[in-house]
């Protein structure tokens, strides 16, 4: 063991989880987090929303498998919902309403709806309990220096009370506030998992020569709320699928929750947020009876649509790229702060669980936690290889779920309705079915139920297609050519 002292930046489900890698490690870790207790119902979260629940994949249960802690996983597992399926919902020219389920797995597998917060609660609940552990919440990281291994936190009463990118309150004419404390913290090694608008990835780029790529999207997000059945307390619609109303260029989600009531989140241009925000009630309520058929007043009262829709955040949607995630053998980001991503695969807290299974796979081997005298390098030395080996696999791969998940909005919003992807599905499906040895699997089976790095995804789905391109071709000119030949039989083409 060698109890190096790691600093871990974001108590989140990325930071935690790597804080139980290191800590499993014979590591003293000490966890830092700008916001109060997570587990406290008081605590805002960072994006204004009172719950939000998430798809938890094989690679996000998978990296929790490895975390050396018994009972974890089952814990976590327990307080989810199985999803089997997208259920697709719309209305037929003759008004009558439709649901249409589509299966995500030719095997049967199936992704979980879980709590982001129940989550959360579970990993720094199994934290506190080790003893080479400590949480600091309401601390500011504001400084560091990563070639003296030195940072610096402002010790805050409690944490702020808005957000960067929705500002709750405005100061300007409030009288200075007492300056919070500043500490330092000395460490041998530094993780970063504070997120999107992440500090750690901040004051990296003072240090490493960081290539960085942002993007926001020209789409907004809102959050809206399904009650359970107002009659037995049940489920509104089936719990064991992940709803969508396709709209074509937006689209609304509803994913269950374990007191029966659904989270759901309206995806949309900017420009349509702006028209509905200048709208009358009559007319919101209008707009979702025509785009998202079965919503309002089915399963949301017109005078809750209209109470969410003004009261909840309309929040922009950040795509981020950067290399490289490290500097020397000091410093490393994960999660959101190194490649934030839009949310239509269900990835980026899965890819961000992946990130700590992987970083600490490969600190293990390159021997950082040998503390053998009988090593040829120093463990700065192991760490620093490691760390670059780290970029140089992790980079391609985040890169790759990043623009798959760009890429998914498209499906998700119309896609699912298009006989050209329900064909390739159904192909691709039994294919697999029928010749496994062939190794065909859809991309959402590859992304979503197995581990295979996501660059190497990207790359067997784009063969598959160039496969299924060809064979469609060579039927079509195989069809072509026998209906030529029955027309010459028949005496030519005519005139």
């Amino acid at each position: 063991m060698t109890g190096q002292k790691v600093i871990v930046i974001g108590a989140g489900p990325v930071g935690a989880l790597a804080a139980l890698y290191a800590a499993n490690r014979g590591d003293n870790v000490e966890i830092y987090d700008l916001r109060s207790d997570l587990r406290d119902p008081s605590t805002t979260p960072l994006n204004f929303t009172k719950s939000i629940n998430l798809a938890l994949s094989e690679r996000g249960i998978n990296s929790m498998r490895y975390a050396r802690c018994d009972g974890l996983l089952d814990a976590v597992l327990s307080e989810t919902i199985p999803m089997h399926g997208r259920m697709i919902h719309g209305q037929r020219p003759s008004g009558e309403l439709y649901e249409e389920s589509q299966q995500y797995d030719a095997q049967g597998r199936f992704i979980r709806a879980v709590d982001r917060a129940g989550l959360n609660k579970r990993l720094l609940d199994h934290l506190e309990q080790m003893p080479n552990v400590t949480l600091y919440f309401n601390h500011k990281l504001t400084g560091a220096d990563f070639n003296r291994n030195v940072a610096w936190f402002e010790q805050r009463k409690q944490a702020r009370a808005d957000h960067a990118q929705n500002p709750t309150e405005d100061t300007s004419m409030k009288a200075e506030p007492e300056r919070p404390k500043e500490i330092s913290v000395e460490f041998d090694f530094l993780i970063g998992a504070d997120g999107a608008h992440s500090a750690s990835r901040y004051h990296m780029m003072k240090f490493a020569r960081l290539t960085y790529q942002q993007e926001y999207i020209d789409t907004l997000w809102c959050e809206f709320h399904i009650e359970p059945r107002a009659a037995n307390g049940s489920f509104a619609i089936s719990p064991n699928h992940l709803h969508i109303w396709p709209g074509g260029s937006f689209m609304f989600i509803a994913i269950p929750s374990l007191d029966k009531s659904f989270t759901c989140t309206l995806f949309a241009p900017e420009s349509y947020f702006t028209s509905l925000s200048t709208a009358t009630s009559d007319e919101l309520v209008s707009s979702f009876s025509r785009n998202f058929p079965g919503v309002c007043p089915e399963l949301i009262s017109p005078t809750n649509l209209k109470r969410q829709f003004a009261e909840n955040p309309h929040l922009p949607l950040i795509s981020i790229k950067c290399t490289p995630y490290h500097y020397k053998s000091n410093v490393v980001i994960l999660g959101d702060a190194a490649h934030a991503m839009v949310p239509f695969y269900g990835q980026g807290m899965n890819a961000g669980l992946e990130d700590v299974r992987v970083l600490f796979d490969i600190l293990d081997a390159h021997d950082v936690y040998n503390d053998s005298p009988k090593l040829a390098t120093s463990l700065k030395e192991r760490r620093g290889g490691a760390l670059n080996a780290y970029t140089l696999q992790r980079a391609p791969d985040a890169a790759a779920i990043n623009d798959l998940a760009l890429r998914n909005y498209e499906e998700m919003r119309s896609g699912v309705n298009s006989p050209i992807y329900r064909m390739r599905k159904w192909l691709e499906e039994s294919v697999n079915v029928f010749l496994p040895g062939l190794g065909w699997r859809t991309q959402y089976t590859r992304v979503s139920f197995e581990n295979q790095p996501y660059s190497e995804v990207e790359k067997a789905v784009a063969r598959q297609g160039r496969v299924i391109v060809a064979a469609i071709g060579l039927g079509v000119f195989g069809i072509t050519g026998l209906t030529a030949l029955g027309l010459l039989r028949r005496g030519g083409f005519g005139h």
